[in-house]
């Protein structure tokens, strides 16, 4: 796919998801490897109102080489470029329930998305709070070395959900899943929820080839 193909998608993204509510202002940044670096979102940008021109480019080392400024989050992004080989793309949002999921002090920190659907296994996995830092904050990286080699994606404490992926459809397809089962989580607390029993989990990564 071409430089300027990758930039309509993620404006194309970046639109859909600011349109269902998924993210709200200037919140939530995007971010694709490309042939020779990365393309962001810019620092303080609407995700509903990107202009595909506009956007950050990087080079491979990371560095800002045309475009607006890039997202202040890149130290989260980049956590995840360099634990994960496969990852080509990265989506952080304040969609409502992951974010207030997020919040919640009796989540499991290793496990905060309980398997209540087989997609959320298939396209998720388990997904671990990294504890709070400051947006924006390089403090976030060795935080998310620490869990990246097993995770694809993270809620970030009292902050909101970030995903990473093969591709930036996977990727949004992705964190859409995740929101929809923290939806489902906060809903049905305190109900008799029957969660995917770990027999079910070990054939969803058998017959999927999941991580």
């Amino acid at each position: 796919m071409s430089e300027q193909a990758v930039r309509e998608k993620i404006v194309q993204w970046g639109k859909s998801l600011f349109d269902r509510g998924l993210t709200a202002g200037s919140s939530g940044n995007i971010s694709v490897r490309i042939e020779d670096g990365y393309l962001a979102t810019p620092t303080n940008s609407c995700l509903g109102f990107l202009e595909p021109d506009r956007l950050s480019k990087l080079d491979a080392e990371g560095l800002h080489v045309s475009g607006d400024a890039p997202t202040k989050e890149l130290p989260l992004h980049f956590a995840f470029y360099e634990g994960r080989a496969e990852c080509r793309a990265v989506v952080h949002l304040h969609s409502t329930f992951a974010t207030a999921l997020s919040c919640l002090s009796d989540v499991d920190p290793k496990d905060s998305i309980p398997p209540i659907t087989p997609y959320v296994v298939m396209r998720v996995g388990r997904v671990p709070v990294v504890p709070y830092t400051r947006p924006g904050s390089p403090e976030v990286k060795p935080l998310i070395a620490a869990i990246v080699g097993e995770h694809s994606a993270a809620l970030l404490e009292n902050h909101g959900p970030i995903v990473s992926g093969a591709s930036l459809d996977s990727t949004v397809f992705a964190i859409e899943e995740l929101e929809e089962a923290a939806k489902l989580a906060i809903i049905t607390r305190g109900m008799p929820v029957r969660y995917l029993g770990q027999e079910a989990i070990e054939e969803l990564n058998r017959t999927f080839k999941l991580r």
